[in-house]
Parts: structure tokens; C-alpha cells; sequence
């Protein structure tokens, strides 16, 4: 950032919070930070609020000012030229959630400056449990926000964030693990870098993502983005429900592809036939994830279980290149895949890890028609954690019922 520009921000926020202490009138202090705020990141905002702190300025004069921003973002400003600024858009919510992490990543950094005290471990221990909710933030920008950029033709940023993501992911890893290990050394280590990536990333969304998707995305997309975020969740923050936008019915974008119901009210199969309704249960009733890509690399459907995903989807995802739905480092390996499977070299490939302390199958399968002609892949992902851990066995008989 402009370092005179900086200085001229800091000297402005100094100022204000020098006349909250006085008494000022609260509301004519936050009409000059929405000024403020108008024209700086979250992250140079804290920023220099931790400048402040460090000049000597009383922590609690400057949490003060914390809470004038905090009133900005769940108040929101009206202005129907930029919806964005009322709660409840996502770009809003996007922004108050970088707020909210940026506040805590100051506060981790405070705390690490107070290592190897207990009291500031045990902090921190809480701290780093709160900030780890930064994935959901990254999770909605590339199930959500990323598949609506590609289908306006915008791909560059989505797939350099969505590694620079995969970075930071790794970094607060390491950082737990530190955490831990109660070593305090190892923490400064950790905590570095990835501090300077996530305000790095807050800078990247908010003077690039943002504007960019800002300009593309029309109020129909924005809308169906806000109603699938509930799924995954928010950073540190609970959105708002001021932005409602007048959309007719027949404006809405759809949050899946509808289908027809068989006109015969069955749909006959190769063996049976089953109702729409039918069909649909079963799919929920299966203990395991379905994804289908057709012969051309599209998204085409996936099973929504009533046991939950393993892997996070949205609607958005239909219709959207599987290549764009896996991270940049790992997209060589599904090429391979679906090129093996269209030449037909083979016709399965399986994975396992280990993933929040459960063991994941991962299976892909080549789908053929009755000719033999490459029609698509099929994702089969199963947690199998308590599969593994059978032993001996149980009939159909043990099952008894008291």
C-alpha cells in the first residue's frame, strides 16, 4: 500500500479515536470511518490499528474503534448504485469476513509477542480454533463464486487463488501442529508466513476478485451465490439479510438443471423401472458420494446424501469443467485419468487418504454406453473409517430385535 497514503489513514484514525475518548457524537465518528473505510482494505485497516497499538496507543481505545467498524459492516450503506455495501450481499459478507479474520490475525500476532507464558498458549490454542473457520471463506470462493467467473470467461485469478489457498491450508496446518507442540519458536515460524499470505489474499479479493465479479455477475447470480453459502458456512461472522433484490420469478438462476418428470410417471430401466421421486431417494439413501462428468469434461450431476457429502459440492458446479473443481496442483493427475479412460487404457483408478480423521475411498470408473463408446466418469467417494475397523463377523440373524 501507498505509505503517505497510509499515514494520512493513520493520522485520520488516530484522530477519530482520539474523539471518541473525548466524547464526540458516535455517529459523526462513524460517518468520517465509512470515508475511511470507502477508500482502504480490511487488512490495511487493521494494520494500522496494530500500528497504533504498537505506538503505545491503550488497546482498549483502539478496540473501541473496532466496534465503529464492526456497527459499518452489520449496518451496512444503503445505495442501490452499489448493493454491496448492504449486508446480506455476498460480496458484504465476504468483506466483513475479512474484517473479522484480520482482527483475529492481529490478535494471534499480540499473543505470540507474549510466548512462552501459559496464559497466552492456552489463548492462542483458542484463537488459532477460531481463525482455522478462514476455509470456509476459501471453500465459497471456489464452490460458488469461481464456477459463475468461468462461465462469464473470467478463469485467471480463480485458478492462481484457489493454489495460493491450497498454501495457505498447508501453513495453518503446520501452525496447529507447532501449537500443539507448545513450541513457542516454532510458532513465530509458522505464523509468519501465514499471516503475510492471508493479508496478501484479503488485498488480492478486495482490489481484484471483487471489482472483477462485481462487474460480471448480475443480481440473479449474486443471489442463487448467497442462497447456497448457508451450506458451507462463514468466518467468524454471522451475515446479514438487509440485501433483497426485486428479482421476477422467471429471473432467479436456478440452483440446479430442473428435470422433467417422465411423462409416463415411470422411467423404465434396463431391469425395472422407478419413479423420478424414487430415483431421487435412492441416490440420498446411498452410503457413498455419486459425481457423474460426461464425455466432455462437464459436470453433469451428484448425489446429495441424506448422510451428508464428504467432499463439499454446490449447484454451481453443474455445468462447470471438472478440471476447475479440483485444485491447480492436481488437475495434471485428472487429465491423465480422463484420458486413459477415453482411449481406454483402463477403466478404474482408486485413491485413500486420510482427511479430519476420517479414511476416505475415492474411486473413478469409466461409464460406457452398450456400444462400448466413452460416455463419461463416475466419482465414487465412501468414508470406510468404521468399515475398517470390523473384525470377526455378524449374520442377518444376529440382528435381533428385543
Amino acid at each position: 500500500m501507498n505509505r503517505d497514503n497510509s499515514n494520512d489513514r493513520k493520522a485520520a484514525l488516530k484522530q477519530m479515536i482520539t474523539d471518541l475518548h473525548a466524547g464526540v457524537d458516535l455517529q459523526q465518528v462513524r460517518e468520517r470511518f465509512v470515508a475511511l473505510v470507502g477508500s482502504a482494505s480490511a487488512v490495511e485497516i487493521a494494520q494500522i490499528e496494530q500500528e497504533l497499538i504498537s505506538e503505545g496507543l491503550p488497546v482498549e481505545e483502539v478496540r473501541a474503534m473496532c466496534d465503529v467498524h464492526v456497527s459499518v459492516f452489520e449496518q451496512g450503506l444503503q445505495s442501490p448504485e452499489h448493493p454491496e455495501l448492504v449486508p446480506g450481499h455476498p460480496v458484504h459478507t465476504f468483506k466483513y469476513e475479512n474484517f473479522a479474520l484480520s482482527e483475529m490475525l492481529a490478535l494471534i500476532e499480540e499473543t505470540i509477542a507474549e510466548l512462552p507464558s501459559e496464559r497466552a498458549m492456552n489463548a492462542l490454542a483458542s484463537y488459532l480454533a477460531q481463525m482455522k473457520q478462514f476455509d470456509r471463506i476459501y471453500l465459497r470462493k471456489e464452490h460458488l463464486l469461481f464456477p459463475y467467473l468461468e462461465k462469464h470467461g473470467v478463469s485467471g485469478p480463480t485458478s492462481v487463488m484457489w493454489s495460493i489457498h491450497d498454501d495457505v491450508r498447508n501453513q495453518a496446518k503446520t501452525l496447529e501442529a507447532a501449537v500443539a507442540a507448545h513450541d513457542p519458536g516454532a510458532i513465530r515460524d509458522a505464523f509468519a508466513p501465514l499471516a503475510e499470505n492471508m493479508r496478501a489474499m484479503i488485498y488480492k479479493e478486495e482490489n481484484i476478485l471483487y471489482p472483477t465479479a462485481l462487474k460480471v455477475l448480475d443480481d440473479a447470480e449474486w443471489l442463487a451465490i448467497r442462497d447456497s453459502s448457508d451450506e458451507i458456512g462463514y468466518c467468524l461472522v454471522r451475515p446479514g439479510d438487509q440485501w433483497q433484490p426485486d428479482l421476477p420469478e422467471g429471473e432467479r438462476e436456478p440452483a440446479l438443471e430442473t428435470v422433467p418428470a417422465y411423462l409416463g410417471g415411470e422411467m423404465p430401466l434396463e431391469v425395472g423401472a422407478l419413479t423420478l421421486e424414487q430415483l431421487t431417494q435412492l441416490f440420498r439413501h446411498l452410503p457413498v458420494d455419486l459425481t457423474f462428468v460426461d464425455e466432455k469434461d462437464t459436470v453433469r450431476i451428484y448425489s446429495e446424501s441424506i448422510l451428508g457429502r464428504v467432499f463439499t459440492r454446490t449447484p454451481s458446479v453443474i455445468g462447470r469443467k471438472v478440471q476447475n473443481c479440483h485444485p491447480p496442483a492436481s488437475v495434471h493427475v485428472v487429465n491423465r485419468i480422463l484420458e486413459d479412460f477415453r482411449a481406454g487404457t483402463r477403466e478404474s483408478a482408486s485413491f485413500w487418504i486420510t482427511l479430519h480423521d476420517r479414511f476416505l475411498y475415492i474411486r473413478y470408473f469409466a461409464v460406457h454406453d452398450a456400444a462400448g463408446a466413452y460416455m463419461g466418469t463416475l466419482e465414487v467417494v465412501q468414508d470406510v473409517t468404521e468399515i475398517r475397523g470390523l473384525e470377526g463377523q455378524r449374520r442377518l440373524l444376529d440382528d435381533v430385535v428385543s
